[in-house]
């Protein structure tokens, strides 16, 4: 995945379901674990201290391809693949020893804290587009 920032991981034994695979759910904080390592590698924060917007998850989705078992080390590749002025859509795909293991999708949406503990769409702010810009969405598709 081009324009991609990769997270390695190992399977714990608490991920997985009586059948001894990660249970499908694992897959989606998978997802989240990348985007916020996607976030602090171009040094922000999803959730600040006093944040007044917040990105709430609008959209999810997983296909899978194969199993991980315990102990499997595997790489959850993420990627920006449409940076819109109010949400944000990633492209993950999580891999073992360079197999195709799920493909995933997940859009967030950038929303104002209102004092009455309501949510309002806005625009996502400028130094936030400035900073996860050094993750350009991949263009040639």
């Amino acid at each position: 995945m081009p324009n991609e920032y990769r997270l390695r991981r190992r399977v714990q034994f608490y991920e997985t379901d009586a059948a001894g695979i990660v249970h499908f759910s694992c897959f989606y904080r998978y997802m989240e674990e990348a985007e916020h390592a996607l976030w602090r590698a171009a040094g922000l924060s999803i959730n600040p201290p006093n944040a007044v917007v917040g990105f709430p998850r609008v959209a999810a989705s997983f296909d899978f391809h194969r199993p991980l078992t315990f102990e499997d080390e595997f790489d959850i590749h993420i990627r920006i693949a449409d940076f819109g002025e109010r949400s944000i859509r990633y492209e993950t795909i999580i891999t073992k020893d360079g197999d195709n293991i799920a493909t995933g999708s997940l859009t967030i949406a950038c929303v104002k804290k209102n004092n009455d503990a309501t949510l309002t769409s806005t625009t996502i702010p400028a130094d936030i587009v400035s900073r996860l810009k050094i993750f350009p969405q991949d263009t040639s598709e």
